[in-house]
């Protein structure tokens, strides 16, 4: 018996954890195959926010990335075999929209998902937004028939736009919220593994990248489906 395939795009090395790590867990509980593409390397996280370019260099921070979401996929029981790294620069995905969509649509022929997770076309961060376009369009000139669910990384957790948001996907009936407080503990683990991104690491560093982690650690996950 084929197992269930299910792929997450996501567009830097910590988003699929932080908008779906409960639900990659659930899955594969319940025997499902889950492949994650991960779209950019990160390498340019600290230069952008914090001017930092040294200790670690750009590309001691693309390696320390890739590390992080390998051992927070492996606690979530993702198999490393199943997690794809395309390798594009944070920050180019618009410039490179041609060939990262070749990419896209080359994994979801081989796999051919029933479901697709992605990042929400409102958040803030570019790289989710093209993200959130190619995988839509690729799914559409496919003609795949997978269910579409959306992810938000920072439009949700914004103080106007999610509750926006929110009540227009709930009278459209197409926001689903899925219960992962068995696997909250497994995401809160997998979570910590991303220090660089929720720890400071450099003298230069002000502050964590991403503030207040506990804001992802609910006991539902939200979806847009589209």
């Amino acid at each position: 018996m084929n197992k269930k395939k299910i792929i997450v795009f996501s567009p830097h090395p910590d988003d699929e954890t932080l908008g779906c790590g409960g639900t990659i867990a659930q899955k594969i509980s319940e025997g499902c195959e889950v492949l994650i593409v991960v779209m950019t390397n990160g390498r340019n996280a600290f230069l952008k926010l914090f001017g930092i370019d040294s200790k670690p260099t750009p590309n001691e921070l693309k390696e320390i990335r890739r590390e992080e979401v390998k051992r927070a996929l492996r606690i979530l029981d993702v198999p490393e075999e199943d997690l794809f790294f395309l390798d594009f620069e944070d920050g180019s995905l618009e410039k490179n929209e041609s060939e990262v969509k070749k990419k896209v649509i080359e994994i979801l022929s081989k796999c051919v998902p029933g479901e697709v997770y992605f990042t929400y076309e409102k958040d803030f961060n570019m790289d989710h937004r093209i993200t959130s376009r190619i995988v839509s369009t690729s799914i559409r000139e496919l003609s795949l028939d997978a269910i579409k669910c959306r992810y938000s990384i920072t439009r949700q957790y914004a103080r106007i736009g999610h509750v926006i948001d929110n009540l227009s996907n709930f009278l459209r009936h197409n926001m689903i919220r899925v219960d992962i407080s068995k696997f909250l503990p497994l995401k809160e683990e997998a979570l910590k593994e991303f220090k660089s991104q929720v720890t400071i690491i450099s003298d230069r560093q002000q502050r964590p990248v991403i503030e207040n982690i506990e804001r992802f650690l609910n006991s539902e996950e939200i979806f847009f489906i589209k």
